[in-house]
């Protein structure tokens, strides 16, 4: 392993934990005002019709965060490519939903970098885990 891979399935472990937090605040907390002035809901009723969809947003972060862990699972235990496949796969669509960000919601950019710089340094460095 050389020391970008490692540095690599560090940003991939610390993606996978924010994205778990993403999956918190969205999921489970996200009625609370402090956590709905984070994603800029003011107002109690505002939040209301927003919940459902924060919810649901939460399961994806959550589920990117199981395919990055599981995936580095496998590749730890011996199962190279699969693991890494999936584990890319995860940090791909973090990294696009991130740029996504960036670009629909210009005032979001800093929480867009939170968001995708530890995926795409993740990416770049599970890659070179392959032969």
């Amino acid at each position: 392993m050389t020391p970008f891979s490692t540095v690599g399935l560090i940003a991939a472990v610390l993606a996978a934990a924010l994205h778990v937090g993403f999956f918190v605040l969205e999921s489970l907390a996200f009625s609370r005002p402090r956590v709905r002035r984070m994603f800029g809901v003011r107002a109690e009723d505002d939040s209301r019709p927003l919940r459902l969809f924060a919810a649901n947003q939460g399961v994806y972060n959550l589920a990117l965060a199981l395919a990055v862990i599981i995936g580095i699972a496998l590749a730890w235990n011996g199962e190279l490519m699969l693991g890494v496949g999936i584990a890319a796969t995860g940090l791909a669509v973090m990294v696009v939903a991130a740029l996504a960000l960036a670009i629909s919601a210009p005032r979001l950019r800093a929480g867009a970098l939170v968001q995708g710089a530890p995926a795409a340094v993740g990416l770049a460095g599970i890659l070179t885990l392959l032969p």
